[in-house]
């Protein structure tokens, strides 16, 4: 079987696009919780679980959507999980009570993470060493728009159609997903090195995979990264009508200048590929988180969250965290080549159990004080760091496993 040829600006969109489902679901409803909490008379912490009912199930499926991938292909795992995808969006639009919109949110989830999954390995299948980093980061910059304007046109269906308009827009958009990747996505992963989907060869697998110390250390150094960052979304609610005392319809105030930093740090990883290594490009990357956290914390101990200084050092931290995290990614799929679905899997798992924790726990928490935000993202930041560390002292001594 010939492995598909792929244009890189056409993979780039197609995956770009089905990489937004993931923030377009869970940041285009932000604006709607108080609307939601109303509408089923529950707490702010129970209208919070609709948010963990989506990341649980996210975490779970990304371990078994690259290990699916290496054995039935990369385009029908994709296109099977966007099918569900709609259909779960179909019953939150439609959702009588409570329990049935977490079950549906939690359908979302099933599905939604398929994106960056089963991409990362169609990337790495398709283009070689630097090749792949640039084409990673121009994914990011592509897709860091569906942050800044999921809020925005949540705000915007909240404030004229109310919440249920705004699952609506994710069932079309869903459906857009769908058409776009039947018509345009390549299969990239050939016949003859498919490997048998069963239990107990893929636990086998993961075993192998999650007894790699480096590979371990790689995925927490994504995850904690990416924690920090998140910790801010998750949050949204609270920082945009509490700490800031905005309306549904300032939600852009907050992720817009994030999404710049995301698109601004991935255009620095794609101009960087090639020209510094990935160690050089990951170190840089941690010196512009580090120096954005430490101001946040320092002007939070002595002032109260305000325009534009609650919001900038998030912006400033975003750049950071994407100009290292294409390099991350790879050296994790470069560790296993021969099962870079499953460990991107592993990796994806890492980074939505994670997200999940920030989301459940941490946020609900820690999000009335903006002092106590900015010291938990600055904590997040510090773990990813030693992560990484740790993974450059352990690479100096042992070869890449295969």
């Amino acid at each position: 079987m010939q492995q598909a040829k792929v244009s890189a600006p056409l993979l780039a969109v197609t995956l770009a696009g089905l990489v937004m489902l993931g923030p377009f679901s869970v940041d285009t409803y932000l604006p709607s919780f108080p609307a939601i909490q109303r509408e089923f008379a529950v707490t702010p912490l129970e209208v919070q679980q609709t948010l963990t009912a989506y990341l649980i199930a996210f975490a779970v499926m990304t371990l078994f959507h690259g290990a699916l991938s290496d054995s039935f292909g990369r385009r029908p795992v994709i296109l099977a999980c966007l099918a569900i995808y709609v259909l779960g969006s179909i019953g939150c639009t439609f959702a009588q009570s409570f329990p049935q919109l977490l079950i549906f949110r939690g359908a979302q989830g099933f599905s939604a993470g398929v994106g960056w999954v089963v991409g990362r390995a169609i990337v790495r299948e398709s283009f070689p060493g630097h090749d792949a980093q640039r084409l990673l980061s121009l994914i990011t910059m592509i897709f860091g728009i569906a942050p800044a304007l999921a809020p925005i046109i949540g705000g915007a269906l909240q404030g004229a159609f109310g919440w249920r308009a705004v699952f609506a827009f994710l069932t079309l958009f869903g459906t857009l997903q769908l058409v776009v990747c039947w018509r345009a996505l390549p299969e990239t992963h050939p016949l003859e090195k498919r490997q048998p989907f069963a239990p107990a060869p893929l636990f086998r697998t993961y075993l192998r995979l999650a007894s790699s110390p480096r590979l371990v250390l790689l995925c927490f150094a994504v995850a904690f990264n990416f924690a920090g960052f998140f910790l801010y979304v998750a949050a949204a609610p609270a920082v945009i009508y509490g700490l800031l005392g905005l309306t549904e319809h300032h939600f852009p105030v907050l992720f817009v200048p994030g999404v710049a930093g995301i698109m601004f740090g991935a255009l620095l990883s794609h101009r960087m590929a090639g020209r510094a290594s990935r160690q050089v490009t990951v170190r840089t990357g941690f010196l512009v988180m580090f120096g954005a956290a430490a101001f946040n914390v320092g002007y939070h101990a002595l002032y109260s969250p305000a325009l534009p200084w609650t919001v900038l050092p998030y912006a400033a931290y975003a750049i950071g965290m994407a100009l290292a995290a294409p390099s991350v990614q790879l050296l994790v799929l470069d560790l296993f080549p021969q099962n870079s679905g499953t460990a991107s899997s592993l990796q994806g798992f890492t980074h939505a159990l994670f997200t999940t924790f920030t989301a459940a726990i941490v946020a609900p928490l820690l999000s009335g004080s903006g002092l106590t935000l900015a010291l938990a993202a600055l904590g997040a930041l510090t773990l990813g760091c030693l992560s990484w560390l740790s993974y450059r002292r352990l690479e100096t001594r042992a070869p890449v496993t295969r």
